[in-house]
């Protein structure tokens, strides 16, 4: 496979996917339980045995590189083989930020023009399935082709979400449709490509036209030899927040045709300290887990039920999980109750509290269209405190802490940030008293009509204080503590 450069797409924002890819890019995000969606396009890889690979980044690239490290995990490291990370040629007069799929690669021609590559293998990165590249290879050169696309059928609902071919009887694509409102054909394109290099470099050098679905494919088109690959294998675009939660939930289906580990699907141990290689899960006594997948490292005291679970992740007594993905070293504690939620990593739910239910038909608020199906998504780093009860289709943002609730229940379709994002900084605290963070100027005034959350030292948990409990506690400090415009 020495005559074919691999280049794979992992620059994308993935936008739908909300506060997911706030902190990192889209092929980065973690995946049933020890995996990132980027995991199953490098498998592939190696698995084909292409030796030479660049990875196009652009968007939030830091923990994917770090994942990726030196290739090793996928077996791209060594002697005569390589993985390379190409950002955007920032800087230079005739370059800037990818402006798309096609710009990306015309910014790294060099990769595939400077050596004897015969064919450009040209993936996505935020795709899960499983294929061998090299039989689609094998097609494309037993065609003659020029330019080979990976196709599969969807349901002729989804089909305006994909570029669409429309083939004879041997495969020659004769007309293609980028996500066109009435395509002619439910052969979607899986973002998997085969170009002949030299005409792939033809291509690029002839025009400034920056994405393949919409220019460059619909002109090869035109000029002839482009086919269709069929592929009838497991393939799921996790774009949006609902395909990203049915994906995960496929892994606990018996006879949904995902299945990582006889796929042999690999990543990185080693990445970030180590985080995905823990000690065996433990089960107490008294804990039910039901047709679930649980990651090393995990604890489980409660009930997990149609669920997946990243390592880390403690589970107390009395709490539990349904129909939900939680992430790396969350903790749900005593009685608390989550379900059709999406947790990132480090995320703390208090005891007693029920997240996730209530109207599935009330979309969220601010982005209507990422959840509108009752789901909640819970960032990275929040800390929900004890007996709170948050709704459906709600996105509770990252780093939200205690005192960013001011109230008990968040309803369907809102959403909470923390204080600091809403314009308010943080408070001062007199460490001789006791110390309120972000508190909201707006909310107190002069008066204590809602209850705010008190430590009376920092390494206690806070407790609820309300207009009853202010005779224990020095209004003046209160009042110092109220916060400033930020």
């Amino acid at each position: 496979m020495n005559d074919t450069a691999v280049l794979l797409l992992a620059g994308g924002v993935g936008s739908r996917l909300n506060i997911l890819v706030s902190l990192r890019a889209k092929p980065a995000v973690p995946f049933g339980g020890i995996y990132r969606i980027i995991d199953f396009t490098l498998s592939n890889i190696a698995k084909a045995g292409f030796t030479n690979v660049a990875v196009l980044t652009q968007y939030k690239p830091l923990s994917l590189m770090d994942h990726i490290g030196d290739g090793s995990a996928w077996d791209l490291s060594g002697r005569f083989r390589s993985i390379k990370i190409l950002p955007p040629k920032t800087g230079e007069s005739e370059w800037d930020w990818y402006k798309g799929t096609a710009d990306a690669v015309r910014q790294n021609v060099n990769f595939i023009a400077a050596e004897g590559y015969k064919n450009v293998l040209i993936l996505s990165g935020d795709h899960v399935y499983h294929m061998d590249y090299r039989s689609m290879l094998q097609f494309h050169l037993e065609h003659g082709a020029k330019v080979t696309i990976s196709v599969l059928k969807v349901p002729w609902e989804e089909t305006h979400q994909f570029g669409t071919a429309v083939v004879d009887s041997q495969f020659r694509i004769m007309e293609w449709e980028e996500k066109s409102p009435r395509s002619r054909s439910n052969l979607a394109s899986m973002g998997v490509y085969i170009f002949d290099r030299d005409y792939l470099v033809r291509l690029l050098e002839s025009s400034k036209e920056e994405d393949f679905g919409y220019n460059l494919v619909p002109r090869a088109v035109q000029e002839g030899t482009v086919f269709a690959y069929p592929f009838d294998g497991y393939w799921r675009d996790v774009g949006t927040l609902q395909a990203y939660w049915d994906a995960n939930m496929d892994i606990v289906k018996t006879n949904s045709g995902l299945n990582p580990e006889s796929w042999g699907t690999m990543t990185n141990l080693n990445a970030t300290g180590i985080p995905y290689d823990r000690p065996p899960i433990k089960i107490a006594q008294g804990s039910n887990i039901i047709n679930s997948a649980v990651s090393p490292g995990c604890t489980i005291s409660g009930k997990v039920e149609n669920s997946v679970l990243s390592p880390g992740v403690v589970i107390e007594k009395g709490a539990s999980v349904k129909d939900s993905i939680l992430m790396h070293d969350t903790v749900i504690r005593e009685r608390a109750s989550v379900e059709r939620c999406i947790i990132d990593k480090y995320v703390v739910i208090g005891r007693e509290s029920d997240i996730g239910r209530g109207d599935y038909t009330m979309a969220n608020h601010s982005f209507p269209e990422h959840l509108n199906t009752g789901l909640t998504l819970i960032g990275k780093e929040a800390f929900i405190p004890e007996n709170v009860t948050i709704g459906t289709n709600c996105i509770i943002h990252s780093k939200v802490e205690a005192t960013d609730f001011l109230t008990r229940r968040i309803s369907n379709g809102q959403w909470r940030k923390p204080s600091e994002e809403r314009g308010w900084s943080m408070s001062a605290r007199p460490e001789s008293i006791g110390h309120v963070v972000k508190v909201y100027k707006r909310e107190l005034q002069n008066t204590f009509s809602t209850k705010i959350l008190f430590w009376s030292s920092p390494a206690e948990a806070p407790r609820m204080v309300g207009p009853s409990d202010t005779d224990s506690l020095d209004h003046n400090f209160f009042t110092s503590c109220l916060g400033r415009p930020g």
